[in-house]
């Protein structure tokens, strides 16, 4: 950075990048504020509490935020894990600059078992900061409003007005509201989606995903009478072929291996997932059991086909259920994220090398590479509004994300700000501004 001709406005962006490392605590409260929400998913019953605070820190440094809600129709499956409105909050400041697009996903997934911790509140222990959705993805909520503080207090010229997008539903949901936002025509600029990881990589795409909830149902009668000929049918003794028949199908699925390139800590190639991922049923020992719900989880490979893995899955299902005489059973779609193309494209260098201030990072440390977990950028590609994404956050292989004691760092959060930060601001790296340059 020092290297480059700089603007007279120079001293004002080196007095932010210091007032992030001495505001890091404002970062930390905001951050146990928004873990204390619960935003998790299933249900996903706390977006309009999440949407209440976002506004009460965004206000403050200028911004204007509308509420968009998605459909019920576009989401809603009859007894299906979803509840409460999908309210996804737009949040923009009046400007004639290009925008950037800021995303976030400000659902998490339920606290699992195993957690020493409360999971919704946040616990600092030195640098580590505890807490369900401290690194997936709160804490990068946090270091924006880091970022965004020290750029408006030390009068930091921007080059993009950023434009954050607070989106519901991206864990497992069914119609995630990036993708409402992105078919309707809301999303402007490029983005920068911090639902990725705090290690020097270059984005390859990743895989799809979808959920099926499969119910079961057989015929409550009591326990003593079950031996009984014609009389209850017990739902979890029905689904045991299906169940077996499921786990035989894993390894068939895992034999495929991506072209995608792996993580450079995979052990080898990508390869399709099948997971029984939650099962529900039965009430009491006194009962027999008339009802079961299963969730079948099925990560497909870019170069699969969506239709065919999930009539696998469903031939797979009516074969197993169909013969056992007293069962029913239904089959219902409640989550679907597409694969993610290669989101490449002409502001890649400019993030980049606004990571390497931030983190650390030299050129050399970067590799390009994709991932099995999943987006649902796929759905902002589809729709035609970019197919370029650049990728960042605060997710590390020790970050325990998506298990207990999930936790980010407050030295991840000063670099994730200050990379924001540099991103965002004129005077970084003005020479790698494409917009500049196509003019």
């Amino acid at each position: 950075m020092h290297d480059q001709a700089l603007s007279p406005r120079t001293a004002a962006f080196a007095n932010a990048i210091a007032a992030i490392e001495r505001d890091v605590d404002t970062a930390v409260d905001d951050l146990g504020r928004m873990i204390s929400i619960d935003t998790t998913f299933p249900p996903g019953e706390g977006y309009g509490s999440f949407a209440d605070l976002m506004e009460e820190l965004l206000h403050p440094l200028g911004f204007q935020t509308e509420r968009v809600t998605v459909p019920e129709e576009l989401w809603r499956v009859a007894n299906g894990p979803a509840s409460g409105p999908r309210i996804n909050l737009v949040a923009e400041r009046p400007a004639a600059r290009p925008v950037c697009g800021l995303y976030y996903h400000v659902d998490t997934v339920p606290a699992a078992p195993g957690w020493q911790r409360d999971p919704l509140r946040l616990t600092r222990e030195g640098s580590r900061l505890y807490g369900l959705g401290a690194a997936d993805m709160k804490g990068t909520i946090a270091a924006t409003l880091l970022a965004l503080r020290a750029a408006r207090a030390h009068g930091v010229e921007l080059a993009y007005d950023p434009m954050l997008l607070l989106c519901t539903d991206e864990e497992g949901g069914l119609y995630p509201g990036i993708r409402y936002l992105a078919e309707q025509g809301r999303l402007k600029g490029h983005i920068l989606n911090f639902n990725g990881s705090a290690a020097p990589r270059i984005w390859a795409g990743c895989f799809g995903v979808f959920h099926l909830q499969i119910t079961i149902r057989g015929h409550a009668v009591h326990a003593g009478e079950g031996n009984r000929t014609g009389s209850g049918v017990n739902a979890i003794e029905g689904a045991i072929p299906l169940l077996q028949a499921l786990h035989a199908l894993k390894p068939k699925i895992a034999t495929f291996e991506s072209a995608l390139p792996p993580p450079p800590h995979a052990s080898g190639p990508l390869r399709p997932q099948l997971s029984i991922s939650a099962i529900h049923g039965g009430t009491s020992g006194g009962q027999v059991a008339a009802e079961i719900k299963i969730l079948v989880s099925r990560r497909y490979a870019p170069e699969e086909h969506y239709e065919a893995a999930r009539a696998e899955i469903e031939d797979l299902v009516r074969s197993a259920l169909t013969q056992a005489p007293g069962l029913g059973f239904d089959i219902d779609l409640v989550g679907h994220l597409i694969p993610t193309s290669d989101p490449d494209g002409p502001h890649w260098p400019r993030w980049q090398q606004a990571l390497s201030l931030g983190f650390g990072y030299e050129a050399d440390d970067f590799s390009k590479w994709g991932a099995a977990s999943c987006s649902d950028f796929g759905y902002v590609q589809r729709a035609g509004i970019m197919q370029e994404v650049l990728l960042g956050g605060l997710g590390r292989p020790e970050s325990c994300i998506h298990s207990p004691e999930e936790h980010t760092t407050t030295t991840d959060i000063v670099a994730l700000a200050k990379s924001i930060l540099a991103y965002l601001a004129h005077d970084f790296r003005a020479d790698l501004i494409p917009e500049h340059t196509s003019s």
